[in-house]
């Protein structure tokens, strides 16, 4: 079934992967005179039995938080009741003990009224939403949860912030208990044929060396499985200076020590450029987590597909047309959000295609022409690749070059009319050609299905690009060699903050990794020779 397995390491990255799992469950029809979904559910969900024998459908996902972290969500999911598990832990002290117990968070106004069945549960807010758990519309399998009471969220006395913290905590919790024999091996072996595991966690806080200890653990055991793994970052531009050094020395630790032993790493920052069409409040991680949410999930849309749809794409697929010279494991996601309503005809193909640069193209899709270059460099409105440190090591003169591009996958979806062109077999001539001209790769994934706006999701988008249910989107994951100057920008700056003990080796690591992107690219034009 090609199954895949998620994994979610740290507060910020459960804002998002509760977004994604909400959209996931939108997929489910329960009426039979709905249209047959294309989604294949098994690929992210389990099915099993209830404490009383009825049928269950978890997500496929592992969670970590904090103590405090998990809000007002059910010890155990929601789903299943495990008794006065208490009262039986009592039974097996016969002396006198002495009970403390935390003040319970209650239930959000929004939970309380999806428990209660009710059609329209209370509108959410910035205001409202106090955790993740908010606003999920999900049940988890118990074996999901997993508590770390060695931190408490939001401690100002010891908190999770330094990456040797999260190094040392996974540490700590492996040797008493093997973490991936416990929390993975369970759900791996409940897989036919297992697709890959994502990841989503920060990386520049202490979750990155939790992250990078995970990340070698589940390499050393899955040897040839796909690890996406999908790096949160809090926006660098924000907070005391001392903060802002260490988020950045923390993502540059994470990227040399994990990218390496992942297929695919891919850098999830706020975009510093935010277009007119959206109205996101970021200090909100239910607005942040919507946005990152709405652009990986419809990018990763391939990968769910049913067996023998057209559409399908495994990360497997991805990973081959990405990194194609076997070292570029770092990729940019840059997105767009595109008038669904847009009507197309003979007569204004092209002129669509020209007003609009979001619109993708689909009278090429994908062929060599002169121009191909172009296209295959063409941005779309938002990256998610941080530019904060890139901008302040790099010069106006070297930012304004335009970027190589080695390979590009897109992914569009709630636009009907561009899937009715596409031809696979001359896109895979045009491939075929693209590398004997030693032009960039791009491979084109199209869905008629727009992204589901549900009332757990932020009102950011603006009502003339949606039809007030549903989005199109144009998505892309792409290796240019802008990876080479962000990298660079990192090593850098790690050469000035960081510790002598520590900076060789770092800022060796990170140089090794941008030459990668460098190769079969005029990368001395890059650099100022001043």
């Amino acid at each position: 079934m090609h199954e895949i397995l998620t994994l979610q390491l740290g507060h910020r990255a459960n804002y998002l992967a509760t977004h994604f799992w909400n959209t996931q469950e939108s997929y489910f029809q329960y009426d039979a005179t709905d249209d047959p979904s294309t989604v294949d559910h098994d690929i992210h969900f389990r099915p099993g039995q209830g404490p009383t024998g009825e049928d269950t459908y978890t997500p496929r996902t592992v969670i970590y938080d904090l103590k405090g972290g998990f809000g007002g969500l059910r010890k155990w999911g929601g789903l299943y009741d495990q008794g006065d598990i208490e009262g039986d832990l009592e039974n097996l002290w016969d002396g006198s003990a002495v009970k403390q117990k935390d003040k319970p968070i209650p239930q959000s106004e929004h939970q309380k009224a999806l428990d209660g069945g009710l059609d329209q549960p209370s509108r959410l807010s910035t205001q409202s939403v106090r955790y993740w758990s908010d606003y999920t519309r999900v049940f988890y399998h118990p074996r999901s949860i997993v508590h770390i009471n060695d931190y408490e969220l939001g401690s100002t006395i010891m908190p999770f912030e330094k990456w040797a913290s999260g190094e040392e905590l996974f540490g700590k919790l492996d040797k008493d208990r093997d973490l991936l024999d416990r929390d993975i091996r369970p759900w791996a072996e409940e897989c036919d044929q297992l697709q890959g595991v994502q990841i989503f966690a920060s990386d520049d806080d202490a979750w990155g060396g939790f992250s990078s200890s995970y990340v070698e653990s589940l390499r050393d055991e899955y040897g040839k499985t796909s690890l996406w793994f999908w790096g949160l970052q809090e926006d660098v531009s924000q907070g005391q200076r001392a903060k802002r050094i260490l988020r950045t020395v923390n993502t540059a630790q994470s990227l040399q020590a994990i990218s390496p032993l992942t297929s695919m790493y891919v850098p999830l920052a706020t975009p510093s450029y935010i277009p007119p069409y959206l109205s996101i409040d970021r200090s909100s991680q239910w607005h942040i987590g919507g946005l990152l949410s709405m652009t990986v999930e419809s990018m990763t849309l391939p990968t769910r597909q049913k067996p023998g749809s057209a559409n399908r794409g495994l990360l497997r697929d991805f990973e081959e047309t990405l990194n194609s010279n076997g070292n570029q494991r770092v990729a940019e996601l840059q997105c767009s959000i595109v008038d669904q309503l847009q009507e197309r005809s003979n007569e204004n193909a092209s002129s669509t295609a020209a007003s609009d640069s979001r619109m993708p193209d689909s009278t090429h899709l994908g062929l060599v022409y002169e121009d191909e270059v172009e296209k295959a460099n063409s941005k779309l409105d938002m990256s998610f690749m941080s530019s904060n440190s890139s901008q302040t090591a790099l010069s106006l003169r070297q930012r304004e070059k335009a970027n190589h591009v080695f390979a590009k996958v897109e992914s569009v979806r709630g636009l009907a009319w561009v899937q009715e062109d596409y031809d696979e077999q001359e896109a895979a001539t045009s491939r075929k050609r693209q590398r004997l001209a030693s032009l960039p790769i791009v491979e084109k994934y199209y869905n008629p299905s727009p992204f589901p706006m549900l009332d757990s999701f932020p009102s950011i988008i603006s009502e003339a690009l949606s039809t007030g249910q549903t989005m199109a989107i144009h998505g892309s994951l792409s290796t240019t060699s802008q990876i080479s100057k962000w990298t660079k920008a990192l090593q850098n700056y790690v050469s000035r903050m960081v510790e002598v003990a520590d900076r060789e080796a770092l800022a060796n690591g990170l140089g090794e990794m941008a030459e990668a992107y460098e190769e079969g690219w005029d990368s001395a034009s890059d650099v100022d020779s001043d």
